[in-house]
């Protein structure tokens, strides 16, 4: 069976970029994410190493919000937002269900928690919930990269949420009638922005 969809995950020497390939050609998901896992686990380590010592001011940057430092956005994706986005890619055509978990049917925070578990990032369950959530780096709308998580104000605030795919489109589980897949994200006012690595 042929699945539909994107698959937007990739790594060239060393650096994120964001690539279309169709899931059909990808033989082991399963495989490719495990391996961008772990090279987001390097990632970190390094950039934990190098954000340790000292620079020179009174005040010091860190990857991760929430740590009492000062959270810095890096201008690259990271790559486990990337292998979520990659996971998510792979529901394309499925149906929106209020309360889905998968993986017949969906809601957007439903997807959106289940691909980030597949990297290995533990989402709470609501988009709420996420949009409240302390874990990951809050991004500025100029920093947004593809793999990053954005809660959305729809009837509610922070009443949706996707995984910005890059190109102005957010991937997600939108609404009864529209199946799980690509919306500009013109089409919505963002709440917040967060970064996993």
């Amino acid at each position: 069976m042929i699945r539909r969809g994107l698959i937007a995950a990739g790594l060239i020497a060393g650096g994120a970029v964001g690539l279309a390939v169709p899931a059909a050609a990808q033989p082991d998901i399963a495989g490719s994410i495990s391996q961008v896992a772990d090279v987001a686990n390097g990632l970190a380590d390094v950039v934990s190493s190098v954000s340790g010592g000292s620079s020179g001011g009174t005040g010091s940057a860190s990857l991760f919000a929430g740590s009492g430092d000062i959270a810095i956005p890096l201008p690259i994706p990271s790559p486990r937002g990337l292998a979520a986005l990659a996971a998510a890619t792979t529901q394309t055509g499925k149906p929106y269900l209020w309360g889905g978990n998968g993986p017949d049917a969906w809601d957007c925070s439903g997807l959106v928690q289940w691909a980030f578990r597949t990297v290995g990032i533990s989402l709470p369950r609501t988009s709420q919930e996420m949009a409240r959530d302390t874990g990951g780096m809050l991004v500025p709308v100029s920093a947004l990269q593809p793999g990053d998580i954005i809660t959305m104000d729809t009837y509610d605030v922070a009443g949706h949420v996707g995984i910005y795919a890059g190109n102005g489109m957010v991937f997600n589980a939108y609404g009864t009638g529209v199946p799980t897949g690509l919306r500009p994200l013109s089409d919505f006012r963002i709440h917040n922005i967060r970064r996993f690595f």
